[in-house]
């Protein structure tokens, strides 16, 4: 796919901001795809070769998390399976109701899920073990319900996942934040496999926009685990309130 010098080099930017973004707070494609879409790549591309550098990006900062111990093996165990189905499900949901619908609920229920970060949170703790109540019944609960989300709608679903580990699960934001990236790699790797079998992505693009994506997904999360969970606060609440006005602006005018 050939595109301008001037806007090649603007997507390299994009990618990288993008690529920081997520690794803090998810929602890096709230960036990209706009950028790639402006850029004159088709949709179904764009949607591709987001996913080619998504995948880099995201393996990155799932693996730094991981190798500094932020990673909750038996959350990700449990979860990933639940994951999976959910968003299974969620596709062949798409395919029977309208997106709209879906859309204007969440634009009503963000701002709950933006004031739950400024509550003040008790006992939020280095965990590495998760209560057999958490285990078998909210894990569940929280990764089928997201990962049908993502089938169905998907945009931001990653700091949905980290918010709901915060709130739910009482990891603080520094965990919730790395698990929320392991089950992110999964979610774009399987989506990635779907589209190289479609044929909508573009190497020559993406493979350069996921080097961007990994220094920008290295950077971000290593800011994370130096500066803890106030960085993630302010980067969640910037996230899902661009969130909440893209769905506004595409939905509700």
């Amino acid at each position: 796919m050939i595109v301008s010098t001037h806007a090649f080099i603007g997507l390299l930017g994009a990618t990288f901001a993008a690529g920081l973004i997520d690794s803090i707070a998810g929602g890096g494609g709230l960036l990209m795809v706009p950028a790639l879409l402006l850029a004159g790549i088709p949709p179904h591309l764009t949607l591709g070769t987001n996913k080619l550098a998504s995948v880099f990006g995201t393996g990155v900062a799932a693996w730094n998390y991981f190798r500094k111990g932020k990673v909750v093996l038996p959350l990700i165990a449990i979860g990933i399976g639940f994951t999976l189905i959910g968003g299974w499900a969620g596709s062949r949901l798409a395919l029977s109701l309208n997106n709209d619908v879906m859309a204007k609920a969440i634009v009503f229920m963000l701002p709950i899920g933006m004031m739950a970060l400024f509550l003040r949170k008790k006992n939020t703790a280095e965990l590495t073990k998760l209560r057999q109540k958490d285990k078998w019944l909210k894990v569940p609960a929280i990764c089928l319900s997201l990962g049908l989300y993502d089938g169905f709608f998907g945009p931001g679903v990653g700091s949905f996942l980290a918010l709901s580990f915060y709130m739910f699960l009482n990891l603080n934001l520094v965990r919730s934040t790395a698990n929320a990236k392991v089950f992110n790699l999964a979610s774009n790797l399987g989506a990635l496999i779907g589209f190289i079998i479609g044929g909508k992505v573009s190497y020559t693009l993406g493979l350069p926009l996921a080097v961007m994506s990994m220094g920008g997904n290295y950077i971000g999360s290593r800011m994370v685990i130096q500066k803890g969970d106030s960085l993630i606060k302010k980067c969640l609440i910037g996230v899902l309130g661009l969130l909440m006005l893209t769905l506004i602006l595409k939905y509700l005018t």
